[in-house]
């Protein structure tokens, strides 16, 4: 059987949800297929931890772990459940390839591009992807309020450029907002983008390659009762997440072949949930994301079940595709 190791944890805010959605993997994933094991990847350590939270170091070198039962243990393919940095950002994925171990993800270059919300914009718009208007900012610029706001508009957002599960965000209603929004995102990140206010329905788009065939699933519309869906209405119930979308059939075939659409141009590979915003019946992008939540309250299993995927098909169909990747 093949050794599958399942990364979960990472280096940003987000690794406790990280750590969950890799047990539901490790959980759900068949064992009488694979034999499994959970990774922790943290700064301080990265272990391979068995059921009984027995902690065996990952060599580094190699990806394995020198001594376990008595031998060395390989791993033949990594599922990445790390949302953020190092598993979401292409860091821990560039490692992988320089070291020929297949993985669920698309590859390294890719999930960099997709994590770096202005970049991936920015490629995007040659296609005639619609956006927010948008103001990218480094720590170390000089912050002009008033051309922003000119810019910009109110109300609107203030956001990490490379952060998800919402940490960092604001909606900004009043200029006296803006500097405390600014200062809050630069918490999580040294990059931002200040995006003006869309007023439409969200949807939430999973997109994957199931079974060799690009696949969208039923979409998801987010009703939040904060003021956006931010990380409580995201993961402790302070919304309302509705598969299939409330919307007519010819817009959710509109937008569905628009998520296809950028999963295909940008040739992305695995398991893929991507945001937008519905004004005037036109969807408008607001970030994609390459290893979205798997938690009981995540969006991309909603969708799975809604299409009659099981989670273990879902899981196994990533490790299947993985293991059948060519080598680049």
């Amino acid at each position: 059987m093949k050794n599958v190791a399942i990364i979960m944890g990472g280096y940003s805010s987000e690794y406790q949800i990280s750590l969950k959605s890799g047990n539901v993997v490790y959980r759900n994933l068949d064992n009488t297929k694979y034999n499994l094991y959970r990774v922790h990847i943290f700064k301080e350590k990265w272990v391979m931890v068995t059921d009984d939270e027995t902690e065996y170091p990952i060599n580094k070198h190699d990806f394995s772990v020198d001594d376990y039962n008595g031998s060395k243990l390989t791993f033949d393919v990594v599922f990445n459940a790390i949302h953020g940095t190092p598993g979401e950002d292409g860091l821990f994925l560039a490692y992988l390839e320089l070291l020929g171990i297949k993985h669920t993800s698309c590859t390294h270059y890719l999930s960099a591009l997709t994590f770096n919300k202005r970049d991936f914009l920015s490629v995007l718009k040659p296609y005639g992807i619609k956006m927010a208007t948008s103001q990218y900012i480094n720590l170390d610029d000089a912050i002009n309020e008033e051309a922003i706001l000119n810019k910009i508009g109110l109300p609107c957002f203030v956001k990490p450029n490379r952060a998800g599960s919402s940490f960092g965000i604001s909606k900004v209603k009043t200029k006296e907002e803006l500097a405390p929004a600014i200062e809050k995102a630069f918490t999580e990140d040294s990059e931002i983008l200040i995006e003006s206010f869309l007023d439409g329905i969200e949807v939430s788009v999973g997109v994957i390659n199931y079974k060799g065939v690009v696949t969208v699933l039923p979409m998801t519309e987010i009703v939040s009762e904060n003021e956006f869906f931010d990380y409580d209405a995201k993961y402790l119930g302070k919304s309302q997440e509705i598969t299939p979308a409330r919307i007519a059939d010819k817009l959710t075939e509109k937008v569905a072949a628009t998520a296809k659409r950028i999963y295909e141009v940008l040739k992305i590979e695995g398991l893929t949930r991507s945001e937008f915003i519905i004004v005037d019946n036109e969807p408008y992008l607001l970030e994609l994301n390459t290893v979205p939540g798997l938690t009981a309250e995540s969006i991309l299993p909603q969708q799975a079940r809604e299409a009659g995927i099981s989670l273990q098909e879902l899981f196994d169909n990533a490790i299947e595709l993985a293991l059948n990747k060519k080598q680049k």
